[in-house]
C-alpha cells in the first residue's frame, strides 16, 4: 500500500458503475490510470470503459477486499455506496475520500448537524421519528416545509412538502413512515452550488458558482459561471466548501448545494461527497473538469486550475430527450455526453449536453 503520489500506469479502483463512474474512468485514462470498477449491476455503463470490471454484491466483503488488492487506490462514485463495503475497501488499499464523508452525508440530520457545527448556516431542521415527532417539528418550524427521508432519496424521490398542518400524516405516509427530517422553506432567490476538490495535503480549490434549475425534483440546467456574483460571493462558497472538505477530511471532489437568499448570503443545502451533476459543465468548459480533478487527488496529484476558459449552459438529457441525439450530434454549438445506458426510462438521465459561450 502506497500513500506517495500514483505514477502513470497505476490502477485506481471506483465503486460504482453508473455514468459518474464512466466519466471517472475515462478522465483517469486520459492521466495515464487504469480504472477498476466493481459494481452489482452487470453491463453497467463504466464497465464498457474500464479496464477492468468486478459485478458482485456490495455485501460481498471478501469480492470487495479481492477487488481493492489489485487497485492502488479506490474511490467511490455515489454516495449510497454502504460504508461496510467502503471500509473493507480501506483495509487493503488507499481510500480517497474517506468513509467519513459517506457517514456523515448519507444521513441528511447528522449532514445538518455536521455542517452546522462546521459554522456554516442550513435551513431550520428537526428530526422527526413518528407522526407526534413530526407535528412537534411543525410546531416549532413553521410551514411551509419539505418532510425528507433522513436516509437514501435523491431527485426528488423519498420528499414531500408540507403547506398545511393538515398535510403532516398524508407527507409521513407518502415517505413510508420512515425515519426522516424536516426543513423549513427557504425564502430564496436561486438555487447554486459549488464544486470544489480537496488535496491529499488540504489545499482546496473551487470552481465557480454556478447556478441550478430544477424540474420535478430533477436538475434540468446548470448555467455557469452563474450572473451577478462578486468576489465576496465567490469567496464565501469557497469558505463554506473548505470548512466542509477539512471537517470531512475530505480528499477528492464535492458539491455543496446552497440557497441564495440575496443580501441574506448564502445557507447550505447538501452536500454530496463526490463529482456530481451540477458541475458537468466543467468538462468542456475549463482546462480541469471535475472528473479529471478527483482523479488527480485520488491518486495524490497536484489540484488543477478549475478556472473556466469559457461560459457554459449544461442541459440534461432526461429520459426520452436522448433520443435527438441525431440533432444535438449535427448542432455544432452542442458537446454531447451520452452514458450509454441500455434503457431509456422516463425521469432517468441519459446523457447530457454542454453549450459555450465567450466568458
Amino acid at each position: 500500500m502506497t500513500h506517495g503520489p500514483l505514477a502513470p500506469g497505476s490502477t485506481i479502483g471506483i465503486l460504482g458503475g453508473g455514468q459518474l463512474g464512466r466519466m471517472l474512468a475515462t478522465a483517469g485514462a486520459a492521466l495515464g490510470f487504469d480504472a477498476h470498477v466493481y459494481e452489482p449491476e452487470p453491463d453497467c455503463p463504466a464497465s464498457r470503459v474500464a479496464a477492468r470490471s468486478y459485478c458482485a454484491p456490495w455485501d460481498d466483503i471478501g469480492a470487495v477486499e479481492a477487488f481493492a488488492r489489485r487497485c492502488d487506490a479506490i474511490t467511490y462514485e455515489f454516495e449510497n455506496v454502504p460504508v461496510e463495503t467502503v471500509e473493507a475497501a480501506a483495509r487493503v488499499s488507499v481510500l480517497r475520500p474517506g468513509s467519513k464523508s459517506l457517514e456523515l452525508t448519507q444521513d441528511r440530520l447528522i449532514e445538518k448537524t455536521f455542517i452546522n457545527g462546521a459554522g456554516v448556516d442550513t435551513v431550520p431542521f428537526a428530526q422527526v421519528d413518528d407522526i407526534d415527532s413530526l407535528e412537534a417539528a411543525i410546531e416549532s418550524i413553521g410551514l411551509p416545509a419539505v418532510l425528507k427521508t433522513r436516509r437514501f432519496g435523491y431527485d426528488g424521490k423519498g420528499q414531500a412538502w408540507i403547506r398545511e398542518s393538515g398535510d403532516a400524516r398524508k407527507a409521513w405516509v407518502a415517505i413510508g413512515e420512515q425515519p426522516a427530517i424536516l426543513e423549513g422553506a427557504a425564502a430564496f432567490t436561486r438555487e447554486l452550488s459549488v464544486v470544489a476538490a480537496r488535496s491529499v495535503d488540504g489545499q482546496v480549490k473551487a470552481f465557480p458558482l454556478a447556478e441550478n434549475v430544477h424540474g420535478d425534483g430533477i436538475l434540468k440546467q446548470t448555467k455557469a459561471p452563474a450572473a451577478g456574483i462578486d468576489a465576496a460571493t465567490q469567496g464565501r462558497a469557497l469558505e463554506i466548501a473548505t470548512a466542509i472538505g477539512n471537517g470531512l477530511d475530505h480528499v477528492g471532489v464535492f458539491a455543496v448545494e446552497l440557497f441564495d437568499l440575496g443580501e441574506a448570503g448564502l445557507v447550505v443545502n447538501e452536500i454530496a461527497p463526490r463529482v456530481h451533476n451540477t458541475g458537468h459543465w466543467t468538462m468542456d468548459a475549463c482546462g480541469c473538469g471535475q472528473f479529471e480533478q478527483h482523479m488527480r487527488a485520488v491518486a495524490g496529484w497536484p489540484l488543477g486550475d478549475p478556472a473556466p476558459h469559457s461560459a457554459c449552459v449544461m442541459t440534461n438529457l432526461i429520459g426520452e430527450d436522448a433520443l435527438a441525439w441525431e440533432d444535438l450530434a449535427a448542432d455544432p454549438a452542442a458537446r454531447l455526453h451520452l452514458y450509454g445506458k441500455r434503457e431509456v426510462r422516463s425521469g432517468r438521465k441519459m446523457g447530457h449536453v454542454n453549450r459555450l459561450s465567450t466568458l
